[in-house]
Order: structure tokens, then sequence, then C-alpha cells
């Protein structure tokens, strides 16, 4: 099987609900990103054989194939085709996986993997309310009710379900938060985002990080539910942002003059229990070193998604993964969670601490709507 190589990967700084990137439109948001890709690696965009791009409320100005407007919107060659997919919080890790696999078959030797989401301009939910509004019993039809009966699937209960299993008290939950600012505040003041981040709009920084946070802080919030440990403190927060990562065959290399900077080394997705919804991570984490034939020691850094405090921490507790090495400059707690950028900009922090810190394997993985989740492991070069 070929490899495939990832020879580039930037993203905007993750904008806050109402900052500077909030009246951006989605298609520039992304367009800024390939123009930026492009940029870095010198690579003949007419080249690209496609962009494979993650969105989830693909609605609206995210509507009629983003992946494809968003090329355009930048100037780039109209020779190159774009697609526009949803795996839920995990779609542009998903694009990186089919990018991934485009150049392992052969088929392919030059892919763009991007992901955006402006939650700002396209509300999260917009798609569901907009079949509700036809009075369509949206998502669930009568054989999942069949299934699994009238009983409330969604990301809230899912985590508060997790917290239970798990038995994470709200101060635990909210000591996790707290630690993901603080990396997060320590990322920024000592520059680790500046050679991963192309500044938009006046925006040089991620926005969602409160500088001070503490468990005392925290624990002035309001729980989403009465009895309850979730609130808005210890979950992942609503945020505008976009990513793009190069992927290229050896041959692509050597013709283009290309940097190889990390191999993908094993790609796995699965599905989990759609009630609980977030535990994803733990099958995924152990599918992916299984089949890259590696231990759990073996990864330097992880970055597994902060959609909310008990995601992570459950899954470091049933996978044997170190916190220390999970998130290291902060997760979507601190930094933000543009649903279908969060993928592709995980791995481009994941692949600019390996080269950082010096570590070889770096492993991510995240949970996504109706019980799925994606693992990638790479091998910086």
């Amino acid at each position: 099987m070929a490899e495939a190589y990832i020879v580039g990967a930037v993203r905007t700084p993750v904008g806050n609900k109402k900052g500077g990137l909030s009246t951006v439109h989605p298609a520039d948001l992304a367009a800024h990103t390939l123009k930026a890709l492009i940029e870095r690696t010198g690579v003949d965009p007419a080249a690209v054989e496609d962009v494979i791009m993650g969105c989830v409320m693909q609605v609206g100005p995210q509507s009629l194939d983003i992946a494809r407007t968003a090329w355009l919107s930048a100037g780039l060659p109209e020779n190159v085709p774009g697609v526009t997919i949803d795996r839920q919080c995990g779609s542009s890790q998903q694009a990186i996986h089919f990018a991934a696999q485009g150049v392992m078959s052969g088929t392919q030797d030059l892919v763009v993997a991007a992901g955006v989401e402006s939650m700002s301009v396209v509300p999260m939910g917009s798609s569901v309310m907009m079949a509700l509004e036809k009075g369509m019993p949206f998502p669930y039809g009568e054989g999942w009710g069949e299934r699994y009966g009238k009983q409330e699937i969604s990301q809230f209960r899912g985590a508060e379900l997790m917290a239970e299993k798990w038995g994470f008290s709200r101060e635990e939950l909210d000591a996790y938060s707290a630690e993901s600012h603080a990396r997060a505040e320590r990322a920024i003041e000592e520059g680790r985002f500046e050679r991963e981040i192309a500044p938009l709009n006046g925006v040089a920084k991620d926005e969602g990080v409160r500088p001070g946070t503490s468990v005392e802080t925290l624990a002035g919030l309001k729980t989403l539910r009465e009895g309850g440990v979730i609130h808005a403190g210890n979950s992942s927060q609503i945020s505008n942002g976009s990513a793009a990562v190069l992927i290229a065959s050896e041959a692509a290399v050597k013709a283009h003059g290309l940097t190889p900077r990390a191999r993908v080394h094993t790609l796995s997705v699965v599905g989990s229990d759609p009630v609980y919804m977030l535990t994803g991570p733990i099958p995924a984490t152990e599918k992916a070193l299984s089949r890259g034939n590696l231990k759990i020691d073996d990864i330097d850094v992880f970055e597994c998604n902060e959609a909310f405090a008990p995601v992570p921490m459950a899954w470091a507790r049933e996978t044997g993964a170190s916190l220390e090495k999970t998130n290291p400059n902060g997760g979507a707690i601190a930094l933000g969670h543009p649903l279908g950028a969060t993928g592709a900009i995980l791995m481009t922090k994941l692949l600019h601490e390996l080269e950082r810190s010096g570590g070889r394997y770096g492993l991510q993985t995240m949970c996504e709507g109706g019980g799925q989740s994606n693992a990638t492991i790479i091998e910086r070069l």
C-alpha cells in the first residue's frame, strides 16, 4: 500500500460566538485556510485532485457543497472539484481519512482535507429545526423508535450519562476544565500556535481562552439540567473556524518538491452506543492501536476532543492514556469547537505539537453524533 504524507496544515484562529470571525461568510472562512495552505506549501493548486471538506450544518450559507464554493471563493483553479461530508463532529477528521485513503489506494496523489463551521452564522441545530418546521419527526423515524424507544437522544444527556457511569463529580470535571484553560493560556503566551495559524479579519489568536479560570470561578455556573454536573464551563464552546491539510503521495512529493512532515500511520472509525453517544473514542483508539501494532505508551501526544469534560476523562481511564500527554495545549473547553472544522484543527495542532516537542507518534480521536468516532495515528518525519 502506498504511503500518505501530510505536507501542510494550517488553521484560522478559533473565534468565539460574538468575536472577530462571527460575521465572516463560511465560504470565505474556509477559503482563507485553503489559500494559506497553497501559499505555505508552494504546491501548484491546479494539481490538487479533490477538496474534501467537513461541515455539519449544511444549510443556508454552508449549503450547496461548501467545499466547492470555498475553493472557488479562494480564487483557485476551476478544474479542482470539491465534496462536503458530514460525520458530525468528526467530519473533517473523516475528510483526512478519505484523503489519505485516496492516496494510499493509488487512485490520487494530491488531496486537500479541510473543515469549516461558522456557528455564529449557521447556529447548531439549524438543519434539525428546518425539518421540525415541516412537521417531520426528525431525525428519528419509526424504525429508530422501535429500536431505542422515545428516550431523549442528545449530546447533553450523553455527557451526563458518562459522568454518572464513570463516577465523575462536578468538582473533578471543573478541575479538568480549568486545566484546559491554563494549558491554552500558556500555549498562547509561549507562541505555540503562531506557526499553525493564518490570521483573519484582524484576529491572530484563539478567542475562547478565559485567563484565570479556576474551579472556584466555574462553581458559580448553572448546570444545564437540574441536579446535573454539566454546564457551559465544562463543555466545548460555540465557535467559528476552519482548517486545511494537504495529503500527498510519494510521487506528488517528488514531482512538486514538497516536504513530508508526517505520514498517516493508521486510520480507524467505529460505531458506538448512540444513547451514550460520546463513548466512541474508547473503541476507536483501541482499534487504531491494534491495527497499527502500537501500545498506548508508544504515543507521544494525544488530541482527544473536549466536547465535554467527561469524554477525555473516561477515554483516558479506559485506554490508559496519559492525561499529561492529552491536549497539552488545551482543548475545546478552552479553545472552542467549530463542529465540522474541529477534526482538521486538531490534526493541525497535533502535527505542530509533535514538531515542537520532538515526539514521534500522535493520536487524534473525537466523539461524534449518532455514537461514532474516528481515530488517526500519525508519525512525525
